[in-house]
């Protein structure tokens, strides 16, 4: 007599019986394999506190990283794009938690909310009434997960919370959101949803600034909450012990012990690392990303503007460089400041922050400290080229028009301890930019009397005239005050001087700053020379005496043209002045060069004429006609036809690039999944051993089916899971395929390549037919699914039950399909009883590192063999 049929037993390959619920008699006719479908089992109920726990730890530890980014941002405004894709990803999650939606409806919905959303959370500039998107909202959504990384990475911090740049916060807070929410949620250990709360951390780290905010407390906080909720999580988790009723109260009360140990423990460690952290943390400056990207700025690659002060008088005496409207009454343009001296040329410093040479990225929240009255400049760009940008009183914001525009704004910086600024592409005629800057009161010398001067770090001067420093002293030696002290410097150099910039007709005057050039102009008996040498020659003055003193460059009207609607910059209108730094005050300018009108009386400075006698030219030769060119048809209706499909073409571009970018990022681990799983089977199928291509092609039918949601366990023989298999896809070739391994692996011979690749076209069928009857997500969770990929290791997911199993066949099996996997009874055979073979024992290794030694064969029964 046979043995009783056990779960795991082979089934012969005979046509299967259908199933049963009671022992079947032998010869009884077989009932119809027909049933409908069983209704989709609904999802494992949560406890009301398990809710709670979940929601209050995701969101504590997405909250971390938002407060992260507050030293990246300028202002709290940017809390309501992160807070808002934080609760809006959560709310996803629930949703998608308990109406269980698949992988693609969750990806969907998290993209219909991103651009629902986010024109109110990130862009409400965009949207009509701050909320409801317009088609530029969308259009900078699409293209703002593409390239808003840059421009937040390219923006000096604190950035500003307009121009696109909360989509990072927003973008970021949502994904992490829906991602740990729903692996909370969902599985049954929470150390998944770890993963995405941590990524969302290390990416806003990297995205911040060098100096983040209290970054201790907040590693601190991230461990404390995540341990705590792992020790709750694993606390809650069903004993796999029996426990009887009087030992459920000391369970409990075991459980909670451990969890209260737990917090005690890891909140005695977080304050030690806190008391500790300020002698243990390293003194060696945290780079991030912004650093790589954004490289310092040297302004002394280009050469001083001082130099070039006597070609824009002689050559554009008359002709306009630069016209700028809007510009008050009493304010001056500045070109550059400068405040080192070597002997030859005023320049920048390279003394770093603070100095004339921090120049940073221009930004639209730069002075925000800046106090006066608010002034828009519009600068239109004549005969002017250079690096150096004109601008007036503290800018706060840039914007450029133009065709030029893009590459002006990208490479714009700004000094704010000079207020200065550069563009590295360089202004040509035609460029046009708007400031929003602030206009400062000079002060009155009344109000300086009682001031000092302010502690500026200025960086010491070289190749100074060594007779400076008693010119310097005997000029200030009357003065009490530091304003007198100027005072005196200033009207030494405007009274008992003449002015001259050494053109035709005028008095001699050299051009240059070197301190040759200024000790002559110190030490003659007539002091001539115009702005640049005056200034230079005060400024080296007032630092000899410990004055903190610098040179700047620029333009303003005339008297008669003060206050008019729009000033012409002209060689005529330019200038040099020295600023000194005040207390209160700030930088106050100083003019030490005389009237234009105050020239030395002595004539012979001039330079002395030396006519040439005339000669009588020839008449020119006449001159040939110019060929005209041909007239050209003027297209540009159809030019301007042309630009607008490109902008249309555009948006539509942005928003598809967008839309791909995102579905990117989103797809990116089930992408993973599947290149993981190809390169599985393709290391399997190219083993080096013969046998072990054999072995691998079994292993990929039972991972596949696992996929699937066979319960196949771990370290069963092929026979065993021959018996699963075909119990849950009713498909008797399951099992002598197994025997066929069996003798191939275990064999006196290894395996020719015709036998391997038959096997594997069998394997393949096989595996193709697993899918046959169940719903297109039903074949996609399979090919998304990870429970293969982590067998073996120590993530493994737990192995499926039978009747979860049981569930998952009648759920998607059809019903033609739904078919026993129990053999048939024999004639003659008691009820109950079956003819196949006693299940082997299951063996501790699993089954792939079963067959890595063929020491001895291992003996299988062909499944059609009986008793």
């Amino acid at each position: 007599m046979s043995a009783p049929a056990t779960p795991l037993a082979a089934a012969p390959p005979a046509t299967p019986a259908p199933p049963a619920t009671a022992p079947a008699r032998a010869g009884a006719p077989r009932p119809p394999a027909s049933r409908p479908p069983a209704a989709r089992p609904a999802a494992e109920p949560l406890t009301t506190r398990r809710w709670i726990v979940d929601a209050a730890a995701v969101f504590v530890l997405l909250l971390i990283p938002v407060v992260g980014f507050w030293p990246t941002f300028d202002g709290a405004r940017y809390l309501v794009a992160a807070l808002g894709g934080v609760v809006l990803g959560m709310a996803l999650g629930v949703l998608g938690r308990v109406f269980r939606w698949g992988i693609l409806v969750l990806t969907a919905a998290t993209i219909g909310a991103y651009f629902l959303f986010g024109a109110a959370l990130a862009l409400p500039h965009t949207a009509v009434a701050g909320v409801i998107p317009t088609i530029e909202s969308l259009r900078l959504l699409a293209l703002g997960v593409v390239v808003s990384w840059k421009q937040l990475l390219t923006t000096v911090a604190p950035v500003a919370t307009d121009g696109g740049h909360l989509i990072v916060p927003f973008l970021l807070a949502l994904v992490a959101a829906v991602l740990t929410t729903s692996l909370a949620l969902r599985l049954r250990s929470a150390g998944w949803a770890l993963l995405p709360a941590g990524a969302f951390l290390a990416i806003e780290i990297a995205l911040g600034t060098s100096q983040p905010m209290v970054p201790v407390i907040q590693g601190v906080i991230f461990g404390l909450v995540a341990v705590v909720w792992l020790a709750v999580r694993q606390a809650w988790q069903p004993q796999a012990a029996a426990i009887s009723v009087g030992e459920r109260s000391a369970s409990r009360a075991a459980g909670v012990r451990r969890v209260l140990l737990g917090g005690a423990v890891v909140a005695v460690a977080a304050v030690i690392g806190v008391a500790t952290s300020g002698f243990a943390a390293p003194s060696s400056p945290r780079y991030v990303l912004r650093d790589v990207v954004i490289p310092p700025f040297d302004i002394r690659e280009f050469a001083s503007p001082l130099q070039s002060y006597r070609a824009y008088v002689r050559d554009f005496p008359d002709e306009a460089l630069f016209t700028v409207s809007g510009l008050p009454e009493g304010a001056r343009v500045r070109l550059a400041a400068m405040d080192a001296y070597n002997g030859t040329v005023y320049n920048v410093s390279d003394s770093g922050a603070g100095s004339s040479s921090a120049f940073a990225p221009a930004r639209t929240n730069m002075s925000a400290d800046a106090e006066g009255a608010p002034a828009t400049l519009h600068v239109e760009i004549g005969a002017f080229e250079g690096v150096w940008m004109p601008d007036a009183g503290a800018v706060r914001s840039v914007t450029f028009g133009g065709d030029r525009a893009d590459d002006l704004r990208r490479t714009a910086h700004y000094n704010e301890s000079t207020s200065t600024g550069v563009v590295t592409a360089g202004l040509e005629p035609g460029d046009e930019y708007t400031l929003e800057a602030v206009i400062g009161d000079v002060p009155s010398d009344e109000s300086l009397a009682d001031e000092s001067f302010a502690p500026v770090s200025l960086p010491d001067q070289g190749g100074v005239p060594e007779d400076l420093a008693d010119i310097a002293s005997t000029t200030v030696a009357e003065a009490t005050t530091p304003i007198e002290q100027v005072r005196a410097l200033q009207q030494m150099l405007s009274e008992g001087g003449y002015f001259s910039h050494g053109l035709a007709g005028q008095p001699l005057s050299r051009a240059g700053h070197g301190a040759e050039r200024i000790s002559t102009l110190l030490g003659s008996e007539q002091m001539v020379g115009d702005d640049e040498q005056y200034a230079t020659a005060m400024a080296l003055l007032a630092r000899e005496l410990g004055i903190p003193a610098r040179v700047v460059m620029g333009f303003y009207p005339d008297e008669d043209q003060a206050g008019q609607a729009v000033f012409s910059a002209t060689g005529e209108t330019l200038h040099a002045w020295v600023e000194v730094a005040f207390a209160d005050a700030g930088w106050v300018p100083f003019d030490p060069t005389p009237p234009e009108d105050q020239i030395p009386s002595d004539q012979t400075t001039k330079p002395k004429a030396d006519p040439k006698p005339q000669v009588l030219q020839p008449p020119p030769p006449p001159q040939e006609p110019v060929d005209l060119p041909p007239t050209v048809a003027d297209d540009r209706g159809s030019e301007d036809e042309n630009a607008f499909d490109a902008a249309l073409l555009w948006t539509i571009i942005s928003i598809g690039v967008g839309v791909l970018g995102l579905l990117a990022v989103l797809l990116a681990p089930f992408i993973v999944i599947g290149a993981l799983k190809a390169a599985r089977r393709a290391k399997r199928r190219q083993a080096e051993r013969a046998s072990d291509r054999i072995s691998g092609g079994w292993d990929e039918l039972v991972d596949r089916a696992a996929d699937y949601g066979a319960p196949v366990r771990p370290g069963a023989t092929r026979q065993e899971d021959a018996g699963v298999l075909t119990a849950a896809f009713a498909e008797p070739r399951v099992a002598t395929l197994a025997s066929r391994a069996d003798l191939e692996v275990f064999g006196p011979t290894e395996p020719s390549p015709a036998d391997i690749e038959a096997f594997w076209g069998q394997v393949d069928e096989i595996v193709g037919g697993m899918g046959k009857g169940r719903s297109v997500w039903n074949r996609l969770g399979a090919r998304l699914s990870i429970r293969s990929l982590l067998e073996g290791t120590r993530f493994a997911l737990p192995p499926r039950t039978r009747t979860t199993a049981a569930r998952s066949a009648k759920r998607t099996a059809k019903p033609e399909r739904a078919v026993s996997a129990a053999p048939a009874a024999s004639p003659g055979a008691e009820p109950g009883i079956s003819d196949a073979p006693p299940a082997r024992p299951s063996r501790p290794a699993s089954r792939r590192g079963r067959d890595k030694t063929r020491s001895a064969p291992e003996p299988s029964r062909p499944a059609q063999e009986t008793e």
